[in-house]
């Protein structure tokens, strides 16, 4: 029996693949992307990794030259600091409005990916960890009944999303990750928006450190190659 084959990509999974390998350091600050060798890596052709490459150009991932090609473009330290500075702030509002007005089975579902989070961290697999994490804060900003605020969160965490993800294979930073998260739950559960606010704002703001560490570590290990 012939099977169906499967459907090559689009250009938004493209765009999502090749965010993470740029994130997790695959690719170098500046390094040209080859487009013929990522077509035939990704079995598809050059026109949706094109269109993949001109998502990837609106963030500011990848730099678009004329005649030239696509080029990596990784944040410098203090640029990724900047942004998840701006992410704490957001973040931790969210938290301060959700301790007053979380409804309970808001309070529940947190619980359900909380526990979603745990189970993850238990299979040590970081990728799964993620998808449930971004349940997790994605709930959070719901939850502050703050339409316009949680759009905003939304875009800011969709954006930061690569670098969030590569840090938590980094060290023992999913363990870490998750000793936060059960502090965050734990304030939104008492009402308590001053601690809410400041476990959340730590807990973002930590990351850039962190994600920078792990960007070191690959870069010198592609260097001992």
């Amino acid at each position: 029996m012939n099977l169906p084959a499967s459907k090559p990509p689009t250009a938004d999974v493209l765009y999502e693949r090749i965010e993470t390998l740029i994130a997790e350091g695959h690719f170098k600050d500046g390094e040209r992307l080859d487009e013929m060798r990522l077509a035939r890596d990704f079995g598809v052709s050059r026109t949706p990794l094109r269109e993949a490459l001109r998502l990837l150009s609106a963030t500011g991932l990848v730099g678009l030259i004329p005649n030239r090609g696509a080029f990596v473009r990784q944040p410098d330290f203090t640029r990724l600091v900047e942004m998840f500075e701006v992410m704490a702030e957001v973040e931790a509002w969210c938290a301060r409005l959700a301790a007053g007005r979380i409804t309970k089975a808001q309070l529940l579902l947190l619980r359900q990916a909380a526990s979603a989070c745990e189970a993850a961290l238990q299979a040590q697999d970081y990728k799964r960890y993620y998808v449930e994490n971004a349940t997790f804060h994605t709930m959070i900003y719901e939850a502050s009944g703050n339409g316009f605020l949680a759009e905003e969160a939304r875009s800011l965490h969709r954006r930061l999303k690569p670098f969030r993800q590569a840090q938590l294979s980094f060290g023992d930073r999913l363990s870490q990750s998750m000793i936060e998260h059960r502090e965050v739950l734990l304030a939104l559960e008492a009402g308590d928006a001053a601690r809410a606010d400041s476990v959340m704002r730590d807990h973002i703001r930590v990351q850039g450190s962190i994600y920078e560490e792990y960007r070191q570590s690959m870069n010198g290990a592609r260097d001992s190659a």
